[in-house]
């Protein structure tokens, strides 16, 4: 009887694990995941509703995409309509709202501006064009033709629509903008109601977005040239005053994923370029060079908790790195720690920018008991010099070029006993004591000033190195990589760089020298 007790408990245990796999599932999506005041995460039960403010064009498709996400994930999508001007007001008055899609993405630049949206997220494009009924009864073919007395034109307002302010912007450059305001006969609230006044014979023509009519079989559109320039750039940006950056951001990575959101913008005549593909939580890997490891791993690890994505993160020597992407090892990201290492990789990183520099220099013990100086005084007899590996890290390659250009290459490489694929493995080496001196980067030098002195290496340019950032060509994930490009490349990075030794000169120099 004895011996069926510790049977039975485990079956208890097991029974209680296969009720808790059904009733709770996999973990939860990035969208059914909220907290609580005290920082916990909320049941899915408890979740609210994501709230976005809607520039009254996008609406057809957006009621597309709307449908299609509350079946998949079972959240509610509460959209508010109009104008795109007005709609900024009220989500700046209102200090609510997870998400804010205007007509044209300048209107973000203004959010921007007034603190109201962090991350963007480009979606798709429209074209302003001149809307007439089917078949163009009023023969509309140049822009001379909307200027005559027996055709009635309507616009959207340059003072609340997109596409309004845009037509003034761009007809005024060309000095036609007063010729067109005067043979305008009424403006109205959106570029929707614009459409709706030619449909029922309330107006001859208007100046409209060309997605706008996808739903207007009764209407067709006229090119002209001089609205060339009167283009809509769309994107959807994650308004401050959000409850979850992550439910917010779920559904604009949703809009814009290639098949999910944008396959509906195709649909209703949008222009839209390839987005990313869709994942529930994306798995990004990014390879970057080990002295890279203390600037930006605080920052990637807020990433990945703002946005509700996993980023797998491979540090080691550069030269190993780009050893491993040859051998067929293809990360959706990769941060160089010099510009040579990222030239080797051009044909899975054709764009890159750089982010920061830093400099070579003499490490020795504290007081620099030596009396070393400058390379020459390496060579010095019985000096134990430790260095990066030549083949394994850009390191290794700088200190080969700036000793070989400070004519000493030959001596202080009598004197070296290792070579390491990192700067940390030769700083540990140096307090242990089993190095007397080591030729690593001045990042790698801080948080050791209590035992160690860095002496700068003067005269010499090239022990200097660029360290870029480039998304590879053919990442699943590329807009969602650009954010975290863009979170590396924010204030709060930038003095994490400054802390470990690095100089920040984001975009300075081209990556590939």
């Amino acid at each position: 009887m004895n011996r069926m007790i510790p049977v039975m408990a485990l079956s208890l245990v097991a029974l209680v694990g296969l009720v808790f796999l059904i009733s709770h599932g996999k973990p939860p999506s990035p969208s059914q995941v909220t907290k609580t005041e005290d920082g916990e995460v909320a049941p899915p039960s408890a979740v609210e509703p994501i709230s976005i403010f809607c520039a009254a064009s996008n609406r057809a498709v957006m009621e597309a995409v709307r449908a299609d996400y509350e079946a998949e994930f079972g959240v509610t999508v509460e959209i508010q309509y109009g104008p795109s001007n007005t709609l900024l007001s009220s989500a700046e008055v209102s200090e609510t709202g997870d998400l804010y899609l205007p007509a044209d993405d300048s209107y973000l630049d203004i959010a921007r501006e007034r603190n109201l949206v962090d991350e963007i997220v480009s979606v798709a494009a429209m074209q302003g064009v001149v809307v007439v009924k089917k078949d163009n009864p009023s023969a509309i073919k140049a822009f001379d033709d909307l200027l005559g007395e027996s055709v009635r034109l309507v616009q959207a307002s340059p003072d609340g629509a997109a596409i309004g302010k845009q037509a003034r912007e761009v007809l005024t450059k060309q000095n036609l903008w007063d010729k067109l305001d005067a043979a305008t006969t009424a403006y109205r609230t959106t570029v929707n109601d614009v459409a709706n006044d030619v449909k029922v014979g309330a107006a001859d023509a208007g100046i409209v977005y060309d997605a706008v009519l996808h739903t207007y079989p009764d209407l067709e559109y006229v090119e002209l040239p001089e609205l060339s320039d009167v283009r809509a750039d769309i994107a959807i940006g994650v308004l401050r005053s959000t409850t979850s950056s992550q439910r917010a951001l779920h559904f604009a990575r949703y809009l814009a994923a290639e098949d999910r959101g944008l396959k509906r913008y195709r649909e209703f005549g949008f222009r839209t370029e390839k987005g990313d593909e869709w994942a529930d939580r994306p798995e990004i890997k990014l390879f970057a060079g080990s002295m890279l490891r203390p600037a930006i791993e605080e920052t990637i690890k807020l990433f990945e908790e703002r946005e509700g994505v996993i980023v797998d993160r491979v540090y080691n020597g550069c030269g190993i790195l780009v050893g491993q992407m040859k051998a067929g090892q293809h990360p959706d990201a990769y941060f160089a720690c010099d510009s040579e290492f990222m030239a080797q990789v051009t044909d899975l990183f054709p764009k890159s920018d750089a982010v920061s520099k830093n400099e070579l220099v003499i490490m020795v013990h504290k007081g620099n008991p030596k009396g070393i100086k400058s390379l020459k005084d390496l060579s010095q007899p019985g000096l134990r010099v430790g260095i990066g590996h030549e083949k394994q890290c850009a390191m290794g390659w700088l200190t080969q070029r700036t000793l070989k250009e400070g004519g000493v290459q030959t001596e202080v490489m009598e004197n070296v006993t290792v070579q390491t694929p990192t700067g940390d493995m030769l700083v540990n080496q140096l307090r242990a004591g089993s190095l007397d001196a080591a030729v690593a980067y001045l990042s790698n030098a801080a948080g050791s000033g209590e035992f160690l002195d860095a002496i700068r290496i003067e005269g010499l340019d090239c022990a200097k190195a660029t360290q870029p950032f480039a998304v590879a060509k053919d990442s699943k994930y590329p807009q969602t990589v650009k954010r975290m490009h863009d979170a590396i490349l924010t204030a709060e990075s930038k003095q994490r760089f400054l802390l470990e030794g690095f100089n920040w000169e984001p975009g300075s120099v081209p990556a590939a020298e």
